[in-house]
């Protein structure tokens, strides 16, 4: 299995922070953000990663990650994401890379403790989506469930959410995923949505979900960033009991 962190994009919800550098290069406490999607791949047993970057800071990532040896990364690529043509235009760029393989995805502003080697382990095709209770579901793709508990649709950013789950930026799929990325089309803001591709899945029946277990949150906001530091700095051996 290897893996891909979109990391692209402009960052303008963090403006002017984002003027610097990209936002996955940010500060989490002790360390750039896009180190925690790094963490999360390898923690699953997956060491050859593709990093897919874009705006002006892209050439940023090089003097950060170099080549991912001292993080323990046993191969390291980067494709470059002209545009902003969405998450799913930026996923369509691991296509050589993933050799007609699966692929473990995640979004670069992706912070989590969780463990998803098990389910890397036993994946057998299809999809695989990850799902968080969270408190604003309609800032995310939000699962619509049948009475028995099956996803029947995914719908983007709901005015009034279904359910308070979101479809967090953690998934795993198949080769057929990048068949489905050419079926889309762009969407209103004029993207390839990642739900649209999720849908594809569902309407043929080989989309599966797991309740994430640990903490996740995604850090593109100032509120979300501001709270993952602070779990991270709580979590932190520098910090005794009791300070934060």
């Amino acid at each position: 299995m290897k893996g891909v962190i979109l990391a692209g994009g402009l960052g303008t919800r963090l403006y002017p922070l984002t003027f610097a550098t990209n936002k996955h290069l940010l500060p989490v406490y002790d360390r750039p953000m896009v180190f925690y999607p790094i963490q999360t791949l390898l923690r699953a047993g997956i060491d050859e990663i593709l990093v897919v970057v874009g705006g002006p800071h892209a050439g940023d990532f090089i003097r950060v990650l170099k080549n991912g040896k001292e993080l323990g990364v046993k191969h390291l690529e980067y494709a470059y994401q002209e545009g902003e043509g969405g998450i799913a235009d930026a996923l369509s760029l691991a296509e050589d890379f993933a050799d007609s393989g699966p692929i473990t995805v995640i979004l670069g502003d992706n912070c989590t403790d969780a463990d998803i080697k098990k389910d890397v382990q036993t994946f057998k095709g299809g999809a695989k989506i990850f799902l968080k209770k969270v408190p604003d579901p309609e800032r995310f793709g939000v699962p619509v469930f049948d009475e028995k508990g099956k996803i029947i649709k995914i719908e983007e950013k709901p005015k009034r959410p279904k359910s308070s789950y979101a479809v967090t930026g953690l998934y795993i799929y198949d080769n057929q995923v990048f068949d489905f990325i050419k079926k889309c089309k762009p969407s209103a803001r004029g993207e390839l949505e990642i739900t649209d591709v999720n849908n594809f899945y569902i309407k043929a029946g080989k989309l599966d979900w797991a309740e994430l277990k640990g903490y996740w949150l995604d850090a593109g906001t100032f509120k979300t960033l501001f709270l993952a530091n602070l779990y991270w700095a709580k979590k932190s051996k520098d910090f005794k009991k009791g300070e934060l």
